[in-house]
């Protein structure tokens, strides 16, 4: 039987027991939790250090309330730019310069709340925020509450962000007299620089996969292209606008893969493999993507093509494979996606001739039916 107001008690296997309720850090329960002793004095003695350890962290916790998010974040960053790649504390570091820390910055844990939170993606003079900046936010602002209770034991909510109707423009593909003048004008007079247009038209790959594109990734014995790199510009420490250019490892893991080449664009590419330098476009360092994004628009414009963004020539290569009979786990790794729902939400748009086809197909059978009656 316990002892009155202690909640000791002597348990059937001849041990003693000591109980006492604490609350979870992360979720705010409150749990029970109990020590054990061979004798009643020995128990009771484990049960005051705990009570005692209890108290120290719940005061612990208050303290930590006080702590403003912008310190936090200051040192959530750190962390972040010791473990993570330069371009991703690049990223977290802009997005919360940008969007949190005039907003948040200088206000303690104990004095946000939901309200102010969801403040940060409500502005009248502007446009919505797109649904993948309002997750990069969320990202940034969760990271920060989790390093916050880690380390000062703060009890905070799991933070999501809201959800707004977002007018978003549909995907654009080229279509198909868009890519035979486009490819037309490339053959027309091909050189190195227009052979990196067909070859991401023909492989998918990324801008910044393209720039950093080197010889020894291409193994013609097999004909297959190796995406080890990727390159991109990001703004420098310290220097407000400045920005340098990076070579680095792909988008993600899955960004790292081979694409099998077809004999054609083999062909291509050994009428080149001699030209100096260590860079398939750009010989000797890597291409700025910016440069190349002008020369691409150029490249439109001769071809009667109006202008679009670098980015449909992966959106017309996923699709032309979709339209050929491809199945949509050999695409998603062509594009080194790490689920084949990003490959089929993102990168599949049927054409207008790719529909016809079907409603032509479905009239066919109507009229077998009319046939039949």
């Amino acid at each position: 039987m316990p002892r009155r107001g202690e909640n000791i008690r002597k348990r059937k296997d001849g041990r003693w027991e000591g109980r006492y309720y604490v609350q979870e850090p992360e979720t705010g329960r409150i749990i029970q939790r109990s020590v054990y002793a061979k004798s009643y004095g020995e128990v009771k003695k484990k049960l005051t250090a705990a009570k005692l350890h209890k108290t120290k962290n719940t005061k612990k916790r208050l303290e930590g309330t006080e702590i403003d998010f912008g310190r936090a974040a200051e040192e959530w960053l750190a962390h972040i730019r010791s473990k993570k790649k330069h371009a991703t504390y690049t990223k977290y570091r802009m997005i919360y310069a940008k969007h949190l820390c005039e907003k948040l910055g200088s206000l303690s844990f104990s004095e946000l709340n939901s309200d102010i939170l969801t403040g940060i993606f409500q502005n009248e003079e502007t446009e919505p925020f797109s649904e993948s900046l309002q997750k990069s936010i969320s990202c940034v602002i969760n990271q920060i509450f989790s390093y916050a209770i880690s380390h000062y034991q703060i009890h905070l909510p799991h933070y999501a962000c809201p959800k707004y109707k977002i007018r978003t423009k549909p995907t654009e593909v080229l279509s198909r007299s868009e890519q035979i003048r486009l490819l037309q004008h490339l053959y027309g007079g091909m050189d190195i620089s227009k052979l990196g247009i067909v070859i991401c038209i023909s492989t998918g790959l990324r801008l910044g996969e393209l720039c950093a594109l080197k010889w020894r990734d291409i193994d013609f014995e097999e004909n297959l292209l190796h995406v080890n790199a990727t390159v991109q510009r990001i703004a420098v420490d310290g220097y407000k606008g400045k920005t340098t250019l990076l070579e680095g490892e792909p988008k993600s893991l899955f960004s790292r893969r081979e694409i099998p080449l077809s004999d054609e664009l083999t062909r291509l590419l050994l009428l080149y493999r001699n030209n100096p330098g260590d860079y398939v476009i750009n010989g000797r360092k890597p291409m700025e993507p910016r440069t190349y994004q002008n020369r691409f628009q150029k490249y439109l414009q001769s071809a009667g093509v109006k202008k679009k963004n670098f980015h449909i020539l992966r959106h017309t290569f996923a699709t032309n494979c979709i339209e050929n009979g491809i199945d949509i786990k050999s695409l998603s790794e062509i594009l080194g996606h790490s689920d084949v729902k990003i490959t089929l939400n993102r990168y599949v748009h049927p054409t207008t001739d790719r529909k016809r086809q079907h409603m032509n197909s479905l009239s066919a059978i109507y009229g077998q039916l009319m046939g039949q009656t």
